[in-house]
């Protein structure tokens, strides 16, 4: 009897550990199913994510690019108000009032000097930049020596470095030849003034980089086509000298008619003879 209790025991006890064996990998299982689900999530916690952080970059870049173009179109404004307040449609300046304003002209001509064009500004931001400099120094010019007859009052008027931009000391000479000139725009020779009868009419507005090639066509019209400055036939042409000193700026894409055919009224003849009238320096008052 006691050898039978002992068999029933055994086996019962053999029965027990076969069922353990049997469920013990069922959590297993569970714990893996759990971890695979976990990492379904986790993954796509990580696609959100990015996406997230893809979108949040775009706009800051759109942002930075809005930016850059602010910084780029260089507000004009105070110059501009002053041309509008003391200079004519003709183009005529009255620097006698305009010198009571004289504060506000160097408050410009130092916020250029604190936003001088860099490399990634377009050819059209710049040259509306160095157009607007050189036409608001050669005001400041004449209106440091006022009242004068002619900007030749002056003693060496171009090359006087009164303006800082940057870091750098300008004159009227370097901005002309070493800035403007080297851009392959003939058409600055009718934008920027000189303070004189002769010279191209001071434009009343600011030039800007939106709208410069109209501005730079109509200025060049507006002085070929006026009689006072030259006086243009189909066979003759009196032509300011102008065209004499800077000859080879207009001739990039074929003589000087070519370039004058361009903006003329009167279609003039390749044979036409030229003559350079004389330049009047009285002040443009």
């Amino acid at each position: 009897m006691k050898y039978l209790q002992l068999f029933f025991l055994l086996i019962l006890t053999s029965t027990c550990l076969g069922s353990s064996r049997v469920v013990e990998p069922v959590p297993n299982k569970i714990s893996e199913t759990k971890k695979s689900v976990e990492d379904t999530i986790i993954e796509k916690i990580v696609i959100v994510e990015k996406k997230l952080a893809d979108t949040i970059n775009n706009e800051l870049i759109k942002k930075l690019t809005l930016d850059t173009i602010q910084i780029n179109s260089f507000d004009h404004s105070i110059w501009n108000n002053l041309l509008q307040k003391y200079v004519s449609a003709e183009g005529n300046v009255n620097y006698k009032t305009f010198k009571t304003d004289r504060n506000l002209l160097l408050q410009y001509l130092f916020s250029l000097g604190e936003n001088i064009p860099h490399e990634d500004w377009t050819k059209h931001e710049k040259l509306a930049f160095w157009i607007n400099a050189y036409n608001a120094m050669t005001i400041d010019l004449i209106l440091r020596h006022y009242p004068i007859k002619s900007i030749k009052d002056i003693k060496d008027p171009w090359e006087q470095r009164y303006w800082k931009l940057g870091d750098k000391w300008y004159n009227l000479e370097e901005i002309e030849h070493q800035i403007l000139r080297k851009m392959n725009e003939p058409r600055i020779h009718f934008a920027i003034v000189c303070a004189s009868y002769s010279c191209p009419k001071l434009l009343n507005e600011t030039y800007k980089a939106e709208t410069l090639e109209n501005q730079l066509t109509e200025v060049t019209e507006e002085f070929l086509n006026d009689k006072k400055r030259n006086n243009i036939s189909q066979n003759r042409l009196e032509l300011s000298k102008i065209f004499q000193w800077f000859s080879k700026d207009f001739k990039q894409d074929g003589n000087i008619i070519d370039f004058i055919n361009q903006y003329s009224q009167i279609q003039i003849s390749e044979k036409a003879k030229i003559i350079y009238m004389d330049y009047n320096w009285g002040l443009n008052e």
